[in-house]
């Protein structure tokens, strides 16, 4: 696969200096990685999503190119500061892809600026903190400074390392994911408020409860009845559950962009048993 041709540069959003990627040329499509993560952690599954796009792909607040700065890294924050970046870039409407931490960021964007959301795929993000399962709380409630020194081995950190302005910020960036992750939230409200076409994507090995994952598309008024024969009754949205994956490995799975890319084309590659019977399908 030929890799699109890559313009980037920074916006200064709110005292923090975004980092961005253009990729390609097309539909614009706003990228958004995982919390620890940086654009190039999708790996091969970036080129796959920015195929016959313009892909928008920033380092999220504290990550990657993109400096930590003085403000607390919020949720919300930076779902106001995708908003800010997408209109310096001079894009009125994008689609958005987020994984994980990104997933959140891009459902606030959605939730914050709609009219700017043509359609949305969430990969791997909840809708409220109860939604993981409950062993991750504590975990994610101990992200510190303290492990800072273990985490030298990791990919987070050599990958961090290798980009990042002042790598001597990884125990400062630790402190405020911790305080991100310690945050309670619950926006089931907000969610319902949402009218573009919405995708949710999980690992069936997620950190998500199943619950959680089946209230998230409920919310979105998805699986509350019988699509009908002729899918009369079938809503916008989509929800996808992508088997042998795992919250940690489902980002750099060929089949995460296979299941969003036709949902964010706007295509659908289903058809009726009435097509098969008189040859219609294909």
């Amino acid at each position: 696969m030929t890799t699109p041709e890559i313009q980037d540069g920074y916006i200064d959003v709110n005292g923090v200096n975004y980092y961005y990627q253009l990729r390609g040329s097309g539909e614009p499509l706003l990228v958004l990685h995982g919390g620890l993560g940086q654009i190039e952690m999708f790996g091969p599954v970036l080129d796959m999503l920015a195929k016959g796009r313009q892909a928008i792909c920033v380092d999220l607040h504290g990550h990657g190119r993109t400096s930590l700065g003085k403000r607390p890294i919020t949720h919300i924050g930076m779902g106001d500061d995708m908003a800010v970046i997408v209109r310096e870039l001079g894009f009125e409407q994008v689609d958005v892809f987020g994984y994980s931490m990104g997933g959140v960021v891009a459902l606030r964007f959605a939730i914050q600026h709609p009219a700017m959301v043509r359609r949305l795929a969430v990969a791997s993000a909840g809708y409220a903190r109860d939604g993981f399962h409950p062993e991750m709380l504590p975990q994610q409630a101990a992200v510190g400074a303290a492990m800072a020194d273990m985490m030298k081995d990791t990919p987070m950190y050599q990958s961090y390392e290798a980009i990042a302005p002042d790598p001597s910020e990884f125990p400062a960036l630790l402190d405020q994911m911790g305080a991100l992750m310690r945050t309670d939230f619950d926006w089931s409200d907000e969610v319902k408020t949402l009218r573009m076409p919405v995708m949710l994507v999980f690992a069936d090995s997620d950190m998500f409860r199943l619950e959680h994952i089946v209230d998230f598309y409920h919310i979105l008024g998805g699986g509350l009845k019988d699509a009908g024969w002729q899918r009369e009754h079938m809503p916008q949205n989509r929800l996808a559950i992508i088997p042998d994956q795992t919250h940690y490995d489902l980002f750099v799975s060929p089949r995460l962009a296979e299941t969003v890319r036709p949902f964010l084309d706007g295509e659908s590659n289903a058809s009726s048993w009435a097509e098969q019977v008189s040859g219609e399908a294909g």
